[in-house]
């Protein structure tokens, strides 16, 4: 075993300069229940000095924290099976990593030093520096890959199962818009219902009969009559099914298919979009009037977390710090960059960001035959709280704005997908928001010209809301017909408003530009049923001696909004390492469960009068890096927030 160390978070000499956000046992410190035995949590809340690792051996060696290989280290751990987890990073996470300002700061300039494999093109602004832009770093948990968690979702049926969401607080997501004819158009807020999303006032009865037909066929139809319907058209594009089965407009097949199916492109094959469509809306009412949850502080990086501790608390060893430099297949002896040299009795998974030196031709070759996926995401930190987007704006803390295909002016051929968060969220100040944009365009020039668009008319829409922007548009509106209250910080003025030029500028705190490469199809058609002619997670990787499987490649996150298709990929290593997955996280909790009814804690998450799902014991790992200002590009001009304008604004 590691050195003990203990779980009280103090920062050692050595990271006490680095920059860093809270811990979850420093947000939310939990005292109500503490198990009468419990293994030292080994390098996961006070990082581990630089002395080597004090491990003769172990079964698994796992590198990169990010949330594939959080989970899998915690269902390997709660088998019994002795796991060593490292990070070259300072901070856990890797590419789901949920990051201060500082910390991005630093993290672009190693992107684009090459630092990071699969990321490139980093860069970051801000305003005016530090000089005039006031703001503190630690303030923000800025995450590299967000997502949304969909209420009916294996990864939620795990977190309840491994209890690993007492470490986690979640909210609710039902605020959903789509833009189209130039408006934002409000499709479900928290007090909408499965029958509201298809009884929409404005529409005709026809439309409404239509919608209610469709409605049906997705949850009531029987299965082998929807399969049949919906194999006649599987492969045809999810436009043609929903026009000539059931006649729907174009407004209702763009909130169908974007909005409600968090599709990409128009060509969605039906079968695909079928199934997202019916995702939604099994999601709805199982803990509320919503059908998705943020997991409040941040995203992945915050579940990664929460699965470190898990496995912590199951025996895995942790290290931050450190890498693999080599490895001798014959001993199956690791080195490490510390010094240590460890025997490893059965695999090796990497993350595809921390592949080691010596086996980076090996991956290279492995991959050259797989085709390859660009995310291309822009971040902005705004100081509003767009409550205009959220309702209640009491109480929601996030919503969705999707813009469909050839919605915007640069006539885009991928959707933009955005999620706001405010400060109810914890991610960043009250009164502010974080906008996190991407797009699966793969023209990456493009991608970032649809992604600045979709920016300007989000900005706009705030813009336009603003009393004292819009006076010179009101003598056109009826602002009191059928009743309406003049709401001059709403959406409701409209597309009368289209060609509204607003005089200012959302006051913005940091944006954020990057690409991604990924081996996962958007469709994740190769994470469903992967092979290893389509997915990295099967492949061998060649070590020199015969019959030998040491090596694994994890994968890149997916450019899915959703969480989905995580624990199908963490489900395939783990079988590789195991031979099986029937015993995936198959752990008795009951007695755990015994002793934390004394205590109050709950079973399962549950849901407060604000649509905010609690949950019980928090902890988790540090958050540290360094904090380098001199590589970061501040602007003192305020005319002009482009990340992508490679020319004025290349690191």
């Amino acid at each position: 075993m590691a050195t003990p160390i203990s779980s009280t978070p103090t920062a050692t000499s050595s990271f006490s300069k680095r920059e860093r956000r809270q811990s979850m046992a420093e947000r939310r410190p939990s005292t109500s229940y503490t198990p009468a035995v419990i293994p030292h949590l080994a390098g996961l809340e006070t990082p581990q000095e630089m002395s080597p690792l004090k491990l003769e051996e172990c079964d698994v060696v796992i590198i990169g924290t990010g949330l594939s290989q959080s989970i899998l280290a915690a269902a390997l751990a709660w088998q019994g099976t002795q796991v060593l987890h490292i990070d070259n990073n300072h901070y856990y996470g890797d590419s789901s990593s949920c990051l201060t300002i500082d910390q991005l700061k630093k993290w672009c300039v190693d992107v684009n030093q090459g630092k990071f494999n699969h990321f490139k093109d980093a860069q970051i602004y801000i305003p005016g520096g530090k000089r005039s832009n006031k703001y503190t770093s630690r303030d923000y948990g800025i995450d590299l890959t967000p997502k949304i968690m969909f209420c009916q979702s294996d990864l939620l049926s795990l977190l309840i199962q491994s209890r690993v969401y007492r470490y986690l607080e979640f909210q609710s997501l039902a605020n959903f818009h789509v833009f189209e004819n130039d408006d934002f158009k409000q499709k479900i807020t928290n007090s909408t219902s499965k029958h509201d999303i298809f009884t929409d006032k404005t529409l005709s009865l026809i439309t409404k009969r239509n919608l209610m037909k469709f409605l049906k066929f997705i949850l009531i139809e029987e299965e082998h009559v929807r399969r049949a319907l919906v194999k006649q058209y599987s492969n045809r594009p999810i436009h043609e099914f929903l026009t000539q089965e059931f006649k729907l407009e174009e407004s209702q097949i763009n909130e169908l298919v974007y909005s409600i199916g968090l599709c990409n492109k128009q060509e969605t094959t039906t079968k695909e979009a079928v199934i997202r469509i019916r995702r939604f809306l099994s999601s709805f009412d199982c803990y509320g009037k919503f059908p998705c949850m943020t997991s409040k502080f941040g995203g992945p990086g915050e579940i990664s977390q929460g699965f470190c501790r898990s496995a912590a608390v199951a025996g895995t060893t942790y290290k931050l710090s450190t890498t693999m430099t080599d490895f001798d297949p014959v001993s199956k002896t690791a080195h490490f960059s510390d010094g240590s040299n460890i025997k490893v009795n059965e695999k090796i998974i990497i993350s595809p960001t921390q592949i080691p030196k010596f086996l980076v031709p090996s991956y290279q070759k492995l991959t050259e035959s797989l085709p390859s996926y660009y995310i291309t995401r822009l971040i902005t930190v705004v100081k509003r709280d767009c409550k205009e987007w959220m309702d209640p704006p009491q109480s929601a803390s996030a919503a969705i704005v999707v813009f469909p295909p050839h919605s915007l002016p640069t006539d885009n051929e991928s959707a933009v997908q955005v999620i706001i968060q405010n400060g109810d969220s914890g991610v960043c100040p009250e009164g502010q928001s974080i906008w996190y944009s991407h797009t699966c365009e793969q023209d990456l020039a493009r991608a970032k010209r649809d992604l600045e668009c979709a920016f300007e008319k989000m900005e706009m829409a705030l813009l336009r809301g603003t009393p004292g922007t819009i006076p010179d548009v009101l003598d056109d509106i009826d602002l009191f017909s059928a009743g309406t209250t003049p709401m001059a910080d709403s959406f409701k003025l409209g597309s009368s408003l289209a060609n509204f030029m607003p005089k200012e500028k959302v006051e913005i705190v940091c944006k954020v530009g990057y690409v991604q490469q990924t081996y996962i199809n958007p469709d994740l058609s190769n994470v469903f049923k992967a092979n290893p002619n389509n997915s990295i997670t099967c492949k061998k990787v060649p070590t020199g001696v015969d019959d030998e499987d040491m090596i694994i490649f994890g994968n890149m996150p997916s450019s899915e909004l959703s969480y989905d298709g995580i624990i199908t990929n963490v489900k395939q290593i783990y079988a590789r390492v195991t031979g099986t997955d029937d015993d995936f996280f198959d752990v008795d909790f009951e007695d755990d469960d015994e002793e934390m009814q004394d205590h109050q804690q709950p079973q399962q998450p549950q849901v407060n009068q604000s649509g905010q799902v609690l949950g019980g014991i928090v902890g988790g790992g540090r958050m540290d890096e360094d904090a380098i200002d001199e590589d970061v590009i501040e602007d003192d001009s305020d005319d002009d927030h482009k990340p992508f304008g490679v020319d004025q604004m290349e690191l």
